[in-house]
């Protein structure tokens, strides 16, 4: 008797947990197996039939830390040179083979769904002096400020509050700086066969981070599920100047950059960024130099989960203001097409923390 009793509580727990993953969203990639406790839970075995999408690319990455960043990686050269055994000798499944220990991610609901969102360079086309609708300025950070004290917000900074010596140069879309003020750096197209000109993060103003986008979300204007970078620029494109700038104004934070003549894209860490093998992540939660396993959603052209997921190494190796948390901002890399596909991310995959 006290058997069938175990037995038919063991199948109404199983049937009710059933009935509520199916009413969990996983249009975003989310996956309900297992409930985790912990923040980190170490894993013996992983079972996953994907191959790594990306070994060249982690080697090229690691390369990149050691070139430029020696400090970092001799911090890390243990579980980096393990690694690079690992992927070059075994299978994905063996990584306890080379001393490798797994940690899984609890996710931002205790089964494991860390949020995944993209970032990118963007090209910009700008002019050093204002010409016809080349009249947004792009701006230095200000140095006739005391440390403690706050610069303007946005509004005030929009309306020309900063002196004209701090203006880098000037593009035809606000849109574009908001954008690039987004990515922390942009590629400065001059045109007339001039070289690109990185501008990096030097700054800002001081004044809290909002997101423009569940700003958007809380008017009713986007729904939750469908918001993007995408969503936002097609808001934009059904709006007049005056209610974009309004809308911006909202996200009282103001980025500032500075002109290098860097050729590649530097992320916090100072080294050079390898598209989809670099992310951004809550240096609280994951140091930088800290080697991840992530499960990534496929996407097809118009961003919508298509049921499928990669597996890539990444390398932590940048930050980000809205970055907090169990999130990893994934960079994609420069121009148009990598800017699609982080404007599309939004959404969920598992992660491993790799340790010796």
């Amino acid at each position: 008797m006290k058997k069938k009793i175990v037995v038919m509580i063991f199948l109404t727990l199983f049937f009710t947990f059933t009935v509520a993953c199916m009413n969990e969203p996983t249009n975003k990639g989310q996956q309900y197996k297992k409930k985790l406790i912990y923040n980190l839970t170490r894993i013996k075995k992983i079972n996953i039939e994907n191959k790594l999408i990306n070994p060249e690319s982690l080697f090229l990455q690691i390369n990149k830390i050691k070139k430029s960043s020696p400090s970092l990686y001799f911090k890390n050269k243990t579980i980096y040179t393990s690694i690079e055994k690992w992927l070059k000798n075994s299978n994905i499944n063996e990584f306890y083979k080379f001393g490798i220990n797994l940690f899984q991610m609890k996710g931002t609901d205790n089964y494991g769904n860390v949020k995944i969102s993209g970032y990118y360079t963007p090209i910009i086309k700008a002019r050093k002096t204002p010409q016809k609708n080349f009249i947004y300025p792009i701006y230095s950070m200000p140095y006739n400020f005391k440390k403690k004290q706050y610069l303007p917000k946005r509004k005030e900074i929009y309306n020309g509050i900063l002196d004209k010596r701090y203006i880098l140069a000037y593009t035809n879309s606000l849109i574009d700086n908001f954008i690039m003020e987004i990515q922390g750096s942009a590629f400065i197209d001059y045109e007339n066969n001039k070289p690109l000109k990185f501008f990096s993060y030097s700054g800002s103003n001081g004044w809290p981070y909002k997101s423009i986008g569940q700003i958007l979300i809380n008017r009713g204007e986007i729904e939750k599920k469908n918001m993007s970078m995408q969503a936002i620029k097609n808001w934009c494109k059904k709006h007049t100047n005056k209610e974009i700038k309004n809308l911006f104004e909202e996200n009282t934070s103001f980025v500032f950059f500075k002109e290098t003549q860097r050729k590649e894209v530097y992320g916090a860490s100072s080294v050079p960024l390898v598209a989809k093998t670099s992310i951004a992540a809550d240096t609280n939660i994951i140091k930088k130099g800290t080697i991840v396993l992530l499960q990534i959603p496929l996407l097809d052209k118009n961003g919508i989960f298509i049921k499928k997921y990669e597996m890539r190494l990444v390398i932590a190796l940048d930050v980000g203001g809205a970055i907090k948390g169990q999130h990893f901002d994934l960079y994609t890399g420069i121009g148009e097409k990598a800017g699609k596909l982080a404007g599309f991310y939004n959404h969920y995959g598992h992660a491993w923390i790799l340790k010796k």
